[in-house]
């Protein structure tokens, strides 16, 4: 592919197999559906208010190592949509799933290891690598909750109270051209710097392990694995 390509584009493409999976997976059919068992989502959010809170981190030193507007633009609208409006969001749909009974499984305890494997895995690249690796990491998260919802928003015939919330916060205009702008900011910032195939194929490689991560993340959350030692209350 040539330097002017879509370097979005071409990552998504790459790991398409591993994003099929995502769509694909149990948690999401379920919860489509509306069957999803209660102390399932309620896992998946109270992990995910952990690890929203290293994404912000990780999006806090994608601004200080931001070498231009365009970059502080791309970490800084993500980090003030995360504070400000996402994880209200998730908090809300947490005290929503408890009051409708939601079986404590442990989730709140610590982070589990594929959440602690995701976040660590970030945070080695926000560390180590420039704003393009910073962007190129943390986008699948960002990307694939919209490309969910507005799937599921297809598909869905349940009208939960909470998981059709869930879907209708990730499918809003708002949410859905924020995250189409950091693909358009990312692929202008390539553009620019003409990279090599090669610098491109070690994005592309970011990209598909943070997408790895996603979905180990779902499976976690579907499974509920928590530490062993944890004293946590046990599914029957």
């Amino acid at each position: 592919m040539t330097a002017e390509a879509s370097i979005c584009d071409e990552m998504r493409q790459g790991s398409d197999a591993i994003w099929d999976a995502l769509h694909g997976h149990p948690l999401l059919q379920e919860l489509a559906a509306g069957t999803l068992p209660l102390e399932k989502f309620r896992f998946f959010l109270e992990q995910d208010n952990f690890f929203l809170e290293d994404y912000a981190r990780c999006l806090a030193m994608g601004v200080a190592k931001s070498r231009n507007e365009t970059e502080l633009r791309y970490f800084t609208t993500d980090l003030t949509n995360l504070l400000e409006t996402e994880l209200p969001s998730n908090l809300d749909l947490l005290a929503k799933i408890e009051e409708m009974g939601a079986a404590d499984r442990g989730g709140s305890l610590a982070m589990a290891p594929a959440n602690l494997a995701y976040t660590s895995y970030l945070q080695a690249v926000a560390l180590r690598g420039g704003p393009l690796e910073v962007m190129t990491a943390l986008l699948p998260c960002a990307w694939s909750y919209i490309e969910i919802a507005q799937r599921l928003r297809r598909e869905t015939t349940s009208d939960h109270p909470v998981y059709a919330g869930w879907v209708a916060y990730f499918s809003l205009p708002a949410n859905v051209e924020m995250v189409a702008s950091m693909r358009r900011d990312l692929d202008a910032l390539v553009a620019e710097e003409g990279l090599s195939a090669a610098r491109r194929g070690e994005l592309a490689q970011i990209f598909a392990t943070s997408s790895r991560l996603e979905h180990g993340f779902w499976e976690m959350a579907y499974t509920m694995e928590q530490w062993f030692d944890l004293d946590r209350p046990r599914v029957p």
